[in-house]
């Protein structure tokens, strides 16, 4: 399924697609091009940017051979294929147009480069990134030593995956569903529609209980896993199976004490608008 829907940049609207099945957003290239370049009028826009892709292909450049179309919603009303970029290619497409309005973007690219080459001589600052990150977004202290603790947790799974030979990339995935499932019975993909999300990362969107019983399921299959050494992926699977549902047994045992569901739908927004809240009320009470 794709979602066709119109972005702003600095009023000037970019035509934009979500493709579910590879969980990606594409941008129309003739659409931030126009932006870019200032180019109001959508025939000049497509000239420049035809004149664009043919100096990138002399160059020897792979992002015109990998750029594809989408069909949008033409000027005139109806569906028309379009070049479409996503992220990555995007931004390559910024750093090649001399304009004011793409330089703000080269100079964070730059950035954001310059502080990856220093994270790979220094993972240390990879860590204190992520935890200015966090705070910065408006994540409690307890909620980020949670979320470093279930990264922990994470990384101990995909280290005890890679050693029965299971493969990075579908097989991961897969494993990772089938735990999901097993423990709160939706897949990755169904949590993060629940929750109203796109490409955003679901563990960041989960309250406290959310994410303790998604680490104590990753961290149980890891147990599993170490004791019955599955050899073949199907092996692996069912140990997934399994860790999931030791997670899924104490979600099922926490709502019967409390009486409401551990899954929510609220994502991280709305979770911290629900904390403010909560404090807000209280300090009017003692005020009180």
């Amino acid at each position: 399924m794709e979602s066709d829907k119109v972005q702003l940049f600095e009023d000037q609207p970019i035509r934009t697609a979500w493709v579910e099945k590879e969980e990606e957003w594409y941008f129309s290239v003739v659409d931030v091009v126009g932006a870019l370049t200032e180019q109001i009028n959508y025939e000049k826009a497509r000239k420049y940017w035809n004149k664009l892709k043919q100096r990138l292909k002399e160059e020897g450049s792979q992002l015109v051979t990998n750029c594809h179309q989408l069909k949008m919603t033409a000027q005139d009303g109806k569906m028309r294929l379009t070049d479409v970029a996503n992220t990555e290619q995007l931004l390559r497409i910024i750093q090649s147009i001399p304009s004011k309005k793409a330089e703000p973007f080269k100079m964070w690219l730059a950035q954001v480069g310059r502080e990856r080459i220093e994270e790979v001589i220094d993972p240390e600052l990879t860590i204190e990134r992520a935890l200015e990150t966090y705070a910065k977004k408006g994540y409690s202290r307890e909620w980020i030593n949670q979320r470093l603790q279930a990264i922990q947790v994470r990384k101990e799974l995909t280290d005890e995956w890679e050693k029965r030979g299971v493969k990075k990339g579908v097989e991961f995935a897969i494993l990772t569903d089938e735990i999901s499932k097993a423990w709160s019975g939706m897949t990755t993909r169904q949590y993060k529609n629940h929750k109203g999300l796109k490409k955003e990362n679901l563990r960041d969107n989960m309250s406290t209980l959310e994410l303790v019983l998604n680490m104590l399921a990753e961290a149980t299959t890891t147990e599993i896993s170490k004791q019955k050494k599955p050899e073949t992926f199907e092996e692996n699977r069912m140990v997934a199976i399994e860790g999931g549902e030791a997670a899924g047994e104490a979600r099922v045992a926490v709502e019967k004490r409390t009486g409401k569901s551990v899954i929510t739908s609220k994502n991280a927004a709305q979770l911290q608008d629900l904390v403010i809240g909560l404090i807000e009320s209280d300090v009017s009470e003692k005020d009180d």
